[in-house]
């Protein structure tokens, strides 16, 4: 008996001297554009003084943090070495705003601000940004607004460059409006409606010309069964970045139904090499 205590000491001590390591994972708020934003941070095991990348994850339109493929993709990051970030942005899941107020635009200030937190860890030496349907065409607007010197890499899942067409033709997702005259609220169903600023805003949105000033490396994955999003939305954007790669998914939809692990990997694989 006097042996295992001894032993269970020496480990203790050991690991005091050590700087143990753990996986950790940590809800936090951080300032946004309209508000606190909720966020996640999953970190992975790290030594004293070790630094590692952090991947920010960026929700799709009336999405939040915790869809299922996001935390695929947060544990696959964990798995690999990568810390991950995953927030809502305003308006949505649990952080403040209202979603009649949301934009592309405030989105963006809302990453942006994400990306000044996250840069100020101690521990990231590097950052990389995922982001699926609207959440894509966020971060393909930051990348191309920060640069290859700040972030390192991007993910887009099915970005929804789709949504400016949608609102110059004058509907969205199905809810007509006058695309010259936008309402002041466009009723989508009984919990979402949309802001005058969002419809006015999206019609200008210099998606391509913004996004296609990023030189870092870019991953482009999209269902083939996609009815959201067309699947050539993210073809105009492959052509766009000069080191790209493009992975269609056969038989799966816009939120990749089915094949939610499949597409983590193929993500976080790429986000290490």
């Amino acid at each position: 008996m006097r042996k295992y205590f001894v032993l269970v000491f020496m480990a203790a001590l050991v690991c005091m001297f050590s700087s143990c390591a753990y996986a950790t994972t940590e809800s936090l708020t951080i300032d946004g554009s309209q508000g606190k934003l909720s966020a996640m941070i999953q970190k992975p095991e790290l030594n004293a003084g070790e630094k590692c990348r952090m991947v920010m994850i960026l929700h799709g339109f009336m999405g939040n943090k915790d869809a299922s493929y996001f935390t695929a993709l947060a544990d696959a990051l964990e798995a690999r070495g990568v810390a991950s970030i995953r927030f809502d942005f305003n308006g949505h899941g649990e952080s403040e705003g209202d979603f009649v107020n949301m934009t592309v635009l405030n989105e963006v200030e809302d990453a942006k601000k994400v990306y000044d937190y996250v840069k100020g860890l101690d521990y990231v030496d590097s950052v990389s940004v995922v982001g699926h349907s609207q959440g894509g065409v966020v971060a393909g607007l930051l990348a191309g607004e920060l640069g290859a010197d700040k972030i390192h890499s991007i993910v887009l899942l099915a970005p929804a460059a789709v949504i400016k067409d949608d609102c110059i033709r004058g509907i969205f997702i199905g809810v007509p409006f006058d695309a010259k005259n936008p309402p002041e609220t466009l009723k989508l169903n009984d919990s979402y409606s949309l802001g005058r600023e969002y419809l006015l805003t999206a019609q200008t949105l210099p998606i391509h010309e913004t996004s296609k000033n990023f030189t870092g490396a870019v991953c482009l994955i999209h269902g083939m069964k996609d009815r959201a999003v067309p699947y050539t939305y993210s073809e105009v954007y492959n052509a766009l970045y000069s080191n790209s790669e493009l992975h269609f998914i056969p038989d799966t939809d816009h939120v990749f139904s089915g094949v939610i692990d499949e597409v983590a990997e193929i993500a976080a694989d790429f986000l290490v090499k």
